[in-house]
């Protein structure tokens, strides 16, 4: 568990005069007055409250299109005065810092690309320190949870006590459906470590298509997830940025309404007598996979000293092979998703491995 100074989620939803969940949509790009504008005001009168832009663009690759500069933070300005939304945009340093307080933005938020970097991180912190504003601290682009925590630590050690963390996903040289992998695991155990944090998901950046955003919104609040960032724009098919992760304010509206909204809780005194005792049942199932293991490793030991005495290397790919394949075959007609068992049996071949290493160079 980590002692962080922050503030409390039901003022965090009184800043905005919003319930659960906490919404911020806006285009990935500030392009123009107009764009950002018209967006904004489609936007409001469907009830938005938190409008974001992006005004500095780090992309991966220099030659795209990297926002529009400090020019575009009086657009922002010209929305929060006349549609008396909360506007936000992101920093990569503290020049973008400064620009953004001058111009009187409400929100800052510290990008992936940023939060990987602890030296840029304290620089932003050193800055805000005194300053009383919120801040988004987005998950770094690889899936370091320490990392994350690492920023928000910075964040809120300057005095920052209104953090938000974003769940934005993570990078991958793997296939995917997604454009970043979401590792539901890391938001959940960030949630597990620092239990008052205040957290939402970014499906935008998660998906990379915006026919991904309703399944991801769902998912993010199914796990009680505080709040989502959508990217909005006024003509996705024209955006100079991300255009196929943006949705039309219609499009946006659509997707909200057809979210499922779960209970935190709930005083029912019968089901509460059904959970506990089904969540004994998973207790009394826990002890035995444990045990389970427990023998399993005993008998890898055996093999690792058979092997060690006839020399034989650790690895059988062979072997491997065959019960990789077997598992992957049998785990469906068990109901059990085959990347769910790949993942269990890769970590278990692993630790098994590992076994047998310690018992061989003993």
């Amino acid at each position: 568990m980590h002692n962080l100074k922050l503030e409390k989620k039901e003022e965090m939803f009184k800043l905005i005069n919003l319930g659960h969940p906490f919404i911020i949509a806006g285009p990935c790009s500030a392009e123009s007055e107009n764009q950002v504008f018209q967006t904004a005001l489609k936007l409001s009168n469907l009830g938005i409250k938190v409008f974001r832009a992006g005004i500095w663009k780090p992309r991966t690759r220099p030659g795209n299109f990297e926002g529009v500069g400090s020019a575009g933070l009086r657009w922002l300005t010209r929305v929060k005065k006349e549609l008396g939304l909360i506007v936000a945009t992101e920093v990569a340093n503290t020049s973008h810092v400064e620009a953004a307080l001058k111009n009187e933005i409400d929100i800052l938020w510290i990008g992936a690309r940023t939060s990987v970097n602890p030296f840029a991180v304290q620089e932003i912190a050193d800055l805000l320190r005194g300053v009383d504003i919120p801040v988004l601290v987005k998950n770094p682009i690889n899936p370091d949870i320490d990392l994350w925590i690492g920023a928000i630590e910075r964040i809120n050690k300057a005095g920052i006590k209104k953090i938000v963390a974003v769940h934005r996903g993570f990078s991958t040289y793997d296939k995917s459906i997604y454009r970043n992998n979401p590792h539901w695991e890391i938001p959940i155990e960030l949630k597990r470590r620092i239990p008052d944090i205040f957290i939402i998901t970014d499906p935008s950046h998660i998906s990379g298509n915006k026919k991904l955003l309703f399944e991801i919104s769902q998912k993010a609040m199914d796990l009680n997830f505080d709040g989502l960032m959508i990217e909005s724009h006024i003509n996705p098919s024209q955006a100079l940025s991300d255009a196929s992760q943006q949705v039309t304010p219609k499009e946006l509206d659509m997707i909200l309404k057809k979210l499922i909204i779960r209970k935190s809780e709930i005083k029912d005194n019968n089901f509460m007598s059904i959970l506990k005792e089904l969540r004994s049942q998973i207790d009394n199932i826990d002890h035995d996979i444990l045990n389970i293991l427990e023998k399993r490793m005993s008998v890898v030991e055996k093999i690792g000293r058979l092997k060690k005495e006839k020399n034989i290397s650790i690895l059988q790919t062979k072997r491997w092979d065959e019960i990789l394949s077997k598992k992957l075959k049998e785990s469906p007609k068990k109901g059990l998703n085959t990347e769910f068992i790949l993942k269990i049996f890769e970590a278990i071949h692993e630790e098994s491995i590992n076994h047998q290493f310690r018992i061989m160079n003993d």
